[in-house]
């Protein structure tokens, strides 16, 4: 894999300087939905990310947020997230990152994740750990819920749909130390992994919200599951990441949370 992983993390960052450089600029914003955005700075990311993989592996498929799948049945695939925290973006709120996944005949192989903001560069591939800068990751050690400093999101149809993530979030709030909501899925689970945060959960993410982040997590020896508690996949509705320790604990809650 240390070809791919050179490719991803030299990618990744030369993405990462581009929105770097946008975020101080007057950028166009366009809606999908209500709530949901897309800026300038996307399309550009993508674009030059897509282009370097067609350029470099012409024969990969490509799943990325803002375009149409490309080479659907190639044994290889590149999960893409240009602008991971748009609405940050979009606001300038630096907290947003690149996202980038190689995928194997099903099997998430390798993930990155950068932090332009920080120079923060996250990467692991399947069975070598996960490291930032080159130094090796760890998840955390705290082991009770009341302790955790946990994170999440909150889907955009959070004005329409029931299924909002409000119930969860009230049931744990007052069970954990404290929860934040930085906006940027992928980073909020590259932060689980630094052993920064102790747990994670979010509804309605996309794989590429997920691919490159739950790897982090795994490799840094943390646990990803479903919202029951079963094996986690790219298509799972929603997920909960954690230390391991605190992983049934956050289970408790939420399925609490659910049956009430």
């Amino acid at each position: 894999m240390t070809e791919f992983a050179e490719f991803a993390r030299s990618l990744a960052r030369e993405a990462g300087s581009l929105l770097r450089e946008k975020l101080t600029g007057h950028n166009p914003v366009y809606h999908k939905g209500d709530i949901d955005l897309v800026t300038e700075a996307d399309q550009m990311s993508e674009e030059l990310i897509l282009a370097r993989i067609a350029s470099r592996y012409p024969e990969h498929g490509v799943l990325s947020e803002e375009s149409a799948e490309k080479n659907e049945r190639a044994a290889m695939r590149w999960i893409v997230d240009p602008l991971d925290g748009t609405t940050n973006f979009a606001h300038g709120f630096p907290f947003f990152c690149v996202s980038l996944a190689l995928e194997r005949e099903g099997t998430v192989v390798l993930g990155v994740v950068y932090d332009p903001v920080r120079d923060e560069l996250f990467s692991a591939c399947r069975g070598e750990g996960a490291f930032l800068n080159g130094k090796k990751l760890s998840v955390s050690s705290v082991k009770d819920l009341s302790a955790s400093l946990l994170a999440t999101g909150f889907p955009y149809d959070i004005r329409v749909s029931p299924d909002n993530n409000l119930n969860y979030f009230n049931a744990l709030i007052v069970r954990a130390q404290a929860i934040r909501r930085p906006g940027a899925a992928a980073l909020d689970l590259a932060y689980l992994a630094a052993g920064r945060l102790d747990g994670f959960w979010e509804l309605k993410l996309k794989p590429w919200d997920t691919a490159a982040g739950c790897l982090l997590v795994a490799e840094a020896g943390g646990v990803v599951s479903d919202l029951q508690g079963g094996a986690w996949k790219l298509t799972s509705p929603g997920l909960i990441g954690s230390n391991g320790w605190i992983h049934g604990q956050m289970l408790d809650v939420i399925e609490k949370a659910r049956s009430s």
